[in-house]
């Protein structure tokens, strides 16, 4: 009898430890239900949405300090720093991304929830750029700064390199029309054509400078290409010759003089 009694208290120890689970778990669904939820670290605190539809609770009014200005933003107090953040940025001009909010000392993640952290009514934060965004704003201010710097110069290029096509035209017809022109000239003008070529190779291929770079690049090549062809071209022709035709006379009838010993 004592070891069937043993043994039903063996079997009834198992079983309240089986039973304990279910009522912890029970509880645990009661706590939720009545508003409540157990955290993965073991805290109880307010659930974030109400499964029986209840109201919220009511909104807090939380003071944030953002360089020289002050800001009071009504929240709702189970909203994440995240959320927050969506709303100063309409206050303070700020994107959520480039926002770092510190509570209590501590640099607040987006994920994390006001009261979790302890924010309550009139509670304090401080509102800074991140480093990291003020770091990135530097690099993106230091690149829009070199696109136009290359986008004057290769603008400046563009206008001489207009005016030397013109010079190219002016000599392609000259050749066309059997008119030998100075060496010289052409000569010169790739020279000048060359020295552009140089400068535009030596412009950083930045954003949209980038293309416009490679435009002015294929029209002095094109330039150059042209006048290397007219070079030979004008090498073949005969110089034109200008003659001075002059007006020529009957040579004086001479007298004979006789001769007398």
């Amino acid at each position: 009898m004592a070891s069937v009694m043993h043994r039903r208290s063996s079997s009834d120890g198992g079983s309240s430890s089986g039973w304990s689970d279910a009522a912890a778990a029970v509880a645990a669904a009661a706590e939720e239900r009545a508003g409540w939820e157990v955290r993965p670290s073991g805290m109880v605190v307010q659930a974030r949405e109400r499964e029986d539809g209840g109201a919220p609770p009511p909104e807090i009014r939380v003071r944030v300090k953002y360089g020289g200005a002050r800001h009071e933003v009504p929240v709702s107090p189970i909203a994440t720093f995240g959320q927050l953040k969506k709303l100063l940025a309409t206050r303070t001009g700020l994107q959520p991304a480039d926002q770092q909010l510190t509570y209590k000392g501590r640099i607040r993640s987006n994920s994390e929830y006001l009261d979790a952290c302890g924010v309550k009514n009139r509670s304090k934060l401080v509102l800074a750029e991140d480093p990291v965004s003020l770091e990135r704003r530097y690099i993106e201010r230091q690149k829009n700064a070199k696109i136009e710097s290359a986008n004057r110069a290769i603008g400046a290029i563009a206008l001489e390199v207009d005016k030397l096509a013109d010079q190219v035209s002016s000599i392609e017809k000259s050749v066309s029309r059997g008119n030998k022109v100075a060496e010289v000239q052409i000569t010169t003008l790739i020279e000048l054509l060359m020295r552009h070529a140089v400068k535009l190779e030596s412009l950083p291929a930045l954003g949209d400078s980038s293309s416009q770079k490679n435009i002015q690049a294929k029209r002095v090549q094109k330039c150059v290409e042209t006048l290397d062809v007219l070079k030979l071209s004008n090498a073949r022709l005969q110089a034109v010759v200008v003659t001075t035709k002059w007006e020529t006379f009957d040579a004086p009838a001479t007298t004979q003089w006789e001769l007398f010993d």
